[in-house]
């Protein structure tokens, strides 16, 4: 029998994603983001999707829909969005009393109700340590509190096979007899010694990721289409799973001086590369820059259809990377269906946790 899981803030499943892959029965998703909700619907039928502000919904009544008891549930998993610990906002409240973290206080009365076998939460890296370490004491007493034990640690995406350098603060509780661990590391980024060969994988570049995929101008592709070449990387075999064609690699159009500064750029060149004449006002490191082929993508972000907000251009293409091509970034096998516009699907990719990272997490879980 399968072990269970519910998704709390599930967007459009890429927690959900990993852990079914693992071999987990996916229970339902709950999320106040209804277009992401119908994603999640249509890559996994037959959970429940629950629409909903989870500050708002009683744990008891969710508890009641799924027919569960206390203690039944093998797995809650979720990315509770907590603001409070912010370096800009000064200090005056203890964590899960600031106001605006009512959502991870809500997923911890969601833990007390259900009682998981096993509590996953994701968050940004720097929760670990912001306010001096506040924010992870408190989340940890509050889960030592309910009987669990917990480990927490940021991981990199791109060490565990994931073609993305994304750092996230994770926190594994489990009440089971033996401790749950955070998984190590399968892939390393940097230089690769030949000396570590026998223990680690390559990270996987930009060009493992989407070099069998139909070369695009802006503006251009069809929906669904053929791939351009067979599999030609280890990573392409995993996420094509044997299908012909793929969605959602279609080019965004772009405007005229948009394109222009991208034609100007080499790869891994970015904002400080373009001519003063065509360089915007304003702008961050990594604005209008292009990825490189041989490293693995910097951080995907839900902003991912702008080449103005970070590191989104094709590598040789002139334009911004596809849904299809930062969906492959973020792990996505080519069978998991975006629904909604493209600046929607772009929000559901670019907020998701990446499903093998997800996937080597739970494989620790399987076994208990």
């Amino acid at each position: 029998m399968k072990p269970t899981v519910i998704d709390l803030f599930c967007g459009c499943g890429g927690l959900s994603c990993g852990f079914s892959q693992a071999g987990f029965k996916i229970l339902g998703g709950l999320d106040k983001n209804e277009q992401a909700l119908v994603t999640f619907r249509k890559n996994f039928p037959r959970a429940q999707a629950i629409a909903g502000d989870l500050s708002q919904l009683e744990p008891d009544k969710v508890a009641r829909q799924f027919g569960l008891r206390r203690g039944e549930l093998d797995c809650l998993i979720g990315g509770p969005p907590c603001q409070g610990f912010s370096k800009n906002v000064p200090a005056v409240h203890r964590f899960l009393e600031d106001p605006r973290n009512l959502l991870m206080r809500a997923f911890l009365d969601f833990v007390e109700r259900l009682k998981p076998r096993f509590v996953l939460i994701e968050n940004v890296g720097e929760v670990l340590r912001a306010y001096e370490g506040t924010v992870r004491r408190e989340i940890t007493d509050r889960l030592n509190d309910l009987g669990y034990e917990v480990e927490s640690a940021v991981l990199n995406s791109a060490n565990f096979g994931v073609p993305q350098l994304r750092r996230r603060a994770f926190f594994l509780a489990s009440r089971t007899k033996r401790v749950a661990h955070l998984p190590s590391p399968t892939h390393i980024y940097k230089e690769f010694q030949p000396q570590l060969e026998k223990l680690f994988k390559k990270a996987v570049s930009v060009g493992d990721a989407i070099s069998d995929l139909p070369t695009l101008e802006a503006g251009a592709g069809s929906d669904p289409c053929a791939y351009s070449k067979p599999a030609e990387s280890e990573f392409q075999h995993i996420v094509r799973n044997r299908d012909k064609h793929v969605h959602d690699h279609v080019a965004r159009k772009l405007t005229p001086i948009q394109l222009k500064r991208i034609k100007c750029l080499g790869p891994g060149e970015g904002i400080d590369h373009l001519p003063d004449e065509i360089r915007p006002a304003q702008g961050y490191s990594g604005a209008y820059a292009r990825l490189r082929v041989e490293e693995p993508a910097r951080t995907i972000t839900r902003w991912v259809f702008h080449p103005g907000s970070g590191r989104f251009a094709h590598p040789t293409d002139d334009r911004v990377i596809t849904i299809r091509e930062a969906a492959r970034l973020q792990s996505f096998p080519d069978n998991f269906v975006f629904e909604g516009t493209y600046i929607e699907k772009s929000h559901q990719v670019g907020e998701a946790v990446p499903p093998l990272l997800s996937k080597a997490i739970a494989a620790g879980l399987f076994d208990n």
